[in-house]
């Protein structure tokens, strides 16, 4: 049913140090950027930055996860099969997109993500985000 890796998420301390990381050091391209965050790609990778003030060493202290693309047409029977297996769900979705957060066994934050980084920022500037600027 999954089909791909969708989009990683870092939770970082220093979000204007993150960006600059990343888009200049790296050379990841900037998409969008609000008080708490930032979308950026490389590729076909889309990176989120998270401001997250939990930011510590310790595993599942914040909101970094790895998200994986799942079609539509599938995200209902994954999350029936998944609940059923009584997997460990960690947050509620709150974001554009179809999504379900869950555990692997030995605690990694993954998810399950219906929608692209293109459908992300779309719904952004339908409702943006405290701060948000876009850079296209």
């Amino acid at each position: 049913m999954l089909n791909g890796l969708n989009h990683l998420t870092l939770a970082v301390s220093d979000l204007s140090r993150s960006v600059h990381f990343y888009q200049s050091t790296l050379g990841l391209r900037l998409h969008a950027r609000w008080d708490h965050g930032a979308y950026l790609s490389a590729g076909g990778l889309w990176l989120c930055l998270s401001h997250d003030p939990r930011r510590t060493d310790a595993a599942g202290a914040d909101y970094t996860h790895y998200a994986f693309t799942i079609a539509g047409s599938d995200f209902a029977d994954f999350v029936q099969a998944m609940r059923k297996a009584g997997i460990v769900e960690w947050k509620d979705n709150r974001s554009e997109g179809a999504s379900f957060y869950f555990l692997d066994p030995d605690g990694h934050q993954l998810e399950a993500h219906v929608g692209d980084l293109a459908s992300r920022l779309q719904a952004c500037r339908d409702r943006p985000y405290a701060g948000m600027q876009f850079f296209d």
